[in-house]
C-alpha cells in the first residue's frame, strides 16, 4: 500500500465517483481505476460497490477513510514542516465553515492571514451545520473548522477556541410592517411568513423555539442555500432570521435589519483536532485570534 493510492482512494470518496476524481487529480480514468483495484488487492477487500458509473463505499471502505486521511495528513504535515524551514511562503490551509460564519468573522481572519502569508493558499469548504463542521475536522477533510451553535460546543478529540458571539437579527423587505429602529418581539412575528434554513442550523432552531412558544408564524420556504435567503427576502417571499454577520450585505442590498427582543445568540468557535498542525494551519490560528486593537 502506498500513500499515493490512499490519496486516490480519498479523491474518489470526496468527489463521489471515479470520473470526477480522475478530473480532480488530472489523471486518466483507466489509470485511476487500476490504482483503486490494486489497492483493493493489497487490502484483500472491495472498497466500493460499483453501481453503473457511481460508487458507494463498502463496510471496508468506510473503515479505511479515517486511517487514510491520517496517513495523507501526516504526509502533508511532513512536507509542510520541511518547506517551512525556509519560511512559510507556500502551502495551503483548509477550513470548513458554516455559511454565516464565512461572511464574518472568517473573512476578516482570512484577510489578516493572507496579509501575513500571501503565498499560502486558503481553501474554504462548505458545511451547513455544526455537526458537519466537526465531522469534516475529525475525518481530516479540513484542518480547521469554524462553527456557530446555540450553546458552547464540546466534542471528543476536538480542541475548541471560542472567538465571540453573533446576535440573531430579523431581515425584512423594505415594505414590512415594523417601524425602523425598533426591536421586534417574538409575538409580533405571528402571522408572518419566514424563510428558514434546514434543521440543525441555529437560525432554524430559533424559529422552531419561537413556534413552540405558541407564536403562529408560517415557515414559507426552507432552503439549504443560505445565499438564496436575502434575494428571497428582497422579492417579498418572506422575512428571515439571520445572524448579524449579514447586516452589512442585507442593508446594502436594500433590506431592513431589525433587532429581536429578547435577543438570542450563536457562540462562534474554531475547531481543530488534537495533535500537530501544519505550519500554515498554526499560522492561520494565530492570525485568527489576533484581533486588531480598536
Amino acid at each position: 500500500m502506498e500513500a499515493r493510492q490512499l490519496e486516490y482512494f480519498l479523491a474518489v470518496v470526496d468527489q463521489g465517483g471515479i470520473n470526477a476524481a480522475a478530473r480532480a487529480l488530472h489523471l486518466a480514468q483507466p489509470s485511476l481505476s487500476q490504482a483503486i483495484r490494486a489497492l483493493e488487492r493489497d487490502l484483500g477487500s472491495n472498497l466500493f460497490h460499483r453501481v453503473g458509473r457511481k460508487v458507494m463505499l463498502t463496510e471496508a471502505g468506510h473503515a479505511l477513510v479515517e486511517p487514510a486521511r491520517q496517513v495523507v495528513h501526516g504526509m502533508d504535515f511532513a512536507r509542510a514542516s520541511v518547506e517551512s524551514v525556509a519560511g512559510l511562503t507556500t502551502g495551503r490551509v483548509e477550513i470548513a465553515t458554516m455559511p454565516s460564519q464565512s461572511v464574518e468573522p472568517l473573512s476578516s481572519m482570512i484577510s489578516r492571514f493572507t496579509a501575513r502569508r500571501p503565498g499560502v493558499a486558503v481553501v474554504v469548504r462548505a458545511a451547513f451545520t455544526a455537526k458537519h463542521v466537526l465531522d469534516m475536522v475529525r475525518t481530516g477533510i479540513a484542518e480547521i473548522g469554524m462553527l456557530g451553535s446555540s450553546e458552547p460546543t464540546t466534542a471528543s478529540g476536538i480542541l475548541m477556541t471560542p472567538v465571540g458571539k453573533q446576535r440573531f437579527v430579523l431581515v425584512v423587505p423594505p415594505d414590512n410592517p415594523f417601524p425602523p429602529g425598533v426591536a421586534v418581539g417574538h409575538e409580533q412575528l405571528a402571522g408572518q411568513r419566514l424563510i428558514v434554513g434546514q434543521e440543525g442550523t441555529g437560525m432554524r432552531r430559533l424559529v422552531d423555539e419561537i413556534r413552540a412558544a405558541g407564536v403562529d408564524l408560517t415557515i414559507a420556504i426552507e432552503t439549504e442555500y443560505r445565499e438564496a435567503i436575502l434575494p428571497l427576502v428582497l422579492k417579498g417571499a418572506g422575512m428571515a432570521i439571520l445572524t448579524d454577520a449579514w447586516t452589512t450585505l442585507a442593508e446594502a442590498a436594500g433590506a431592513r435589519v431589525l433587532q429581536l427582543d429578547p435577543p438570542a445568540y450563536l457562540h462562534i468557535a474554531l475547531a481543530r483536532r488534537i495533535g500537530p498542525l501544519t505550519p500554515a494551519a498554526r499560522e492561520f490560528l494565530s492570525a485568527a485570534v489576533d484581533r486588531p486593537k480598536l
